[in-house]
């Protein structure tokens, strides 16, 4: 979901109060990596087509999606200037959360209430962080894809960086080509290949895609009901549960800011975000150690686990956040996203 773009393209994302992080692009095709790089593309990709035949991908499919794939110079740039990581909580929610956002997003609230509820009731998903999603990565449907999908994601897995995650999303692809879930000339994402209104990647769009009103097609690109159900079910099956919300902002003492944020957990299992966040407490234990509502008020009565995350680092807000605010981080896993996420459902269905 970056800071680097064409400039144009950019003042027009910020006019519109769209965020930089999930907006299409026009990333060209012609704008390749240097000549020396090609022999080394070609011969890699020749490698790719042999393992894309011993997975079971047609011979048909493979000449037809992979026969002109050639690599993208700007996608590498982008691919290293994410603005997740590149700016900060301030900056990046003044990007999505706007007023022209948040009006937007009660229209499609209340055109879409009825589905919504369903999608809620099916999924237990509340509303409001399906729209929140949907509001961040496609400004409510309205940005449309326009990068090529396999050239997209065949740069990033010839790249070292992450060869191994993209390597899996060209093959993603190509089974979603050979099961006719979309056509070739369809296929258009983001600069690293998300998908559709909900911005799966081709991997995710085979495991969590729904097809919520039965006509047998996962349709993320056009039918909301699939793409609230897509997102409810990709939320869902990351251990989302309907009970809770995600944290809020809290106001902490400083030498408990300072000994948490000293001591986070690289242990905690999963992404880089998670391993940035302290040891969960119940809220009762940090209630005790001077942890109140960010008005000075006692924290909820219910004794949820919650772990501590500073998004600036230990000069910034501080958030207590629960087990919601995780499957979220499964979404996209920075913090500035998942922090985001939560505030702007909070404003859009109080």
């Amino acid at each position: 979901m970056v800071t680097i773009r064409i400039f144009f393209l950019f003042l027009a994302l910020i006019a519109l109060g769209m965020s930089p992080v999930s907006a299409q692009d026009s990333t060209k095709p012609s704008d390749q990596i240097s000549s020396d790089k090609t022999l080394e593309f070609n011969n890699w990709l020749e490698e790719l087509r042999e393992e894309a035949r011993s997975k079971g991908i047609s011979e048909g499919v493979i000449q037809t999606a992979l026969s002109d794939i050639k690599p993208v110079a700007r996608i590498l740039e982008r691919d290293r200037k994410q603005s997740e990581f590149t700016i900060d909580l301030a900056k990046y929610r003044s990007r999505v959360i706007t007023e022209a956002n948040v009006k937007a997003g009660i229209s499609k609230r209340e055109l879409h209430k009825e589905l919504l509820q369903k999608v809620a009731l099916k999924y237990s998903v509340q509303p409001r962080f399906i729209l929140a999603i949907w509001g961040i990565e496609t400004r409510f449907g309205a940005v449309k894809p326009t990068v090529p999908v396999l050239p997209a994601v065949a740069t990033l897995a010839f790249d070292r960086r992450r060869s191994k995650y993209f390597r899996q999303q060209v093959f993603a692809t190509l089974r979603m080509l050979q099961n006719n879930y979309i056509d070739l000339e369809s296929l258009k994402g983001s600069w690293a290949g998300a998908m559709g209104q909900p911005q799966f990647m081709p991997s995710s769009y085979l495991a969590y895609a729904q097809d919520f009103n039965g006509d047998g097609r996962r349709d993320i690109w056009n039918d909301e009901g699939d793409v609230f159900a897509s997102i409810a079910n990709y939320l869902a099956k990351h251990g989302w549960r309907d009970d809770q919300t995600w944290g809020r902002e809290v106001k902490v003492p400083l030498n408990i800011a300072q000994n948490e944020f000293e001591n986070l957990d690289p242990k905690n299992r999963g992404c880089r975000a998670m391993k940035k966040m302290s040891h969960p407490r119940l809220l009762s234990e940090w209630a005790k150690l001077g942890v109140t509502k960010i008005d000075g008020s006692p924290l909820p009565s219910r004794d949820l686990d919650a772990s501590m995350i500073f998004p600036d680092g230990i000069s910034g807000a501080r958030y207590l956040v629960y087990g919601n605010y995780r499957s979220i981080l499964r979404y996209n896993c920075a913090h500035l996203y998942a922090v985001t996420v939560g505030e702007l459902a909070n404003k859009l269905w109080r």
